[in-house]
């Protein structure tokens, strides 16, 4: 497994058009979960963990890989199951998220499949507000469950939720500006929303690609100029039923639609993502999550539009 990351062109190929690589595996019993690829930088035997005095509880501890201490996270406790024993025969799924680098504990790895965004559905509505699934799909007539991860991120690891009052400038605050914003994580879409709300900047928050395209073409066929009416729109990249890649091609691709100005925002890793922005048309990418630097995207954009109109 340690090589699953070899081949990155190719992936990089797939998430423009609409598909991705799932790694499936299990944590307790016989449910799969699934993990995109893109997130992964390498799969290992569970090493000899070093323990952290005062550390969150659902931290195994730490290892020392490359030259590099990561954390390692019991992911089955993260999400409320039972913890997994501390032994060799567990596995390590090494991954970067919003530019930091842990590892998730899991029972086991089981393999590697091609799949399209179109193929993976939101949770069941009945999931509820509280629960870690971002996704489901269904491989060979099993459920595989997606793992919210920044969720789980956000309550191990913490961080800042608002944008410093520093990084706020007041010259573009009250300009009745609309931004949309596309993401199938909850904690995503508030992160955005509280963001958008301290400087006064009106948002829309939808859940994937698709309910945003949707939308989009109802307001074009409407009437109604994308460009003037949003802003901007902020989306997320991996998104079920429709991924960003797939969203910002169609929208730079049609004429009503192609003037307003794009952001992909992602936790992914950014080793491809200026070729990908170029590849669909997208404005902007912004790594995942910087208030300050994305209250600073937010406002110089927003100021650019108000001098042009001034």
């Amino acid at each position: 497994m340690a090589g699953i990351l070899d081949g990155v062109d190719k992936r990089t190929q797939l998430a423009g058009h609409n598909r991705f690589e799932l790694l499936l595996f299990k944590l307790i019993g016989h449910q799969k979960f699934g993990i995109n690829v893109f997130k992964v930088q390498e799969v290992i035997q569970c090493p000899k963990l070093t323990q952290i005095p005062k550390a969150h509880n659902v931290i195994c501890g730490v290892a020392h890989l490359r030259g590099k201490t990561i954390p390692v996270i019991d992911l089955a406790m993260s999400i409320g199951m039972q913890p997994l024993s501390r032994d060799p025969n567990r596995y390590v799924i090494v991954t970067e998220y919003n530019r930091n680098i842990q590892g998730f504990l899991v029972g086991s790895v089981e393999r590697i499949i091609n799949i399209g965004w179109d193929q993976v559905k939101a949770p069941p509505s009945g999931a509820g507000a509280e629960s870690y699934l971002t996704a489901v799909t269904e491989i060979d007539k099993e459920l595989i469950e997606v793992i919210d991860v920044e969720k789980v991120m956000k309550e191990v690891i913490g961080g800042q939720d608002c944008a410093s009052d520093e990084a706020i400038d007041n010259e573009a605050l009250g300009q009745d500006d609309h931004i949309l914003v596309v993401d199938d994580s909850s904690v995503a879409r508030n992160q955005v929303k509280r963001v958008c709300t301290q400087i006064g900047v009106n948002c829309t928050t939808l859940k994937d690609g698709q309910e945003a395209w949707e939308l989009l073409s109802q307001l074009t066929n409407e009437g109604v100029n994308i460009a003037e009416h949003f802003s901007m729109i902020i989306s997320d990249v991996e998104m079920p039923r429709m991924d960003g890649y797939t969203l910002a091609t169609k929208i730079k691709s049609n004429p009503e639609m192609k003037n307003v100005y794009l952001i992909l925002h992602t936790s992914l890793s950014g080793v491809f993502n200026t070729s990908m922005v170029e590849k669909v048309g997208a404005n902007k990418f912004l790594a995942k999550f910087e208030p300050d630097l994305l209250v600073k995207t937010i406002q110089e954009h927003l100021k650019s539009i108000h001098n042009e109109t001034n």
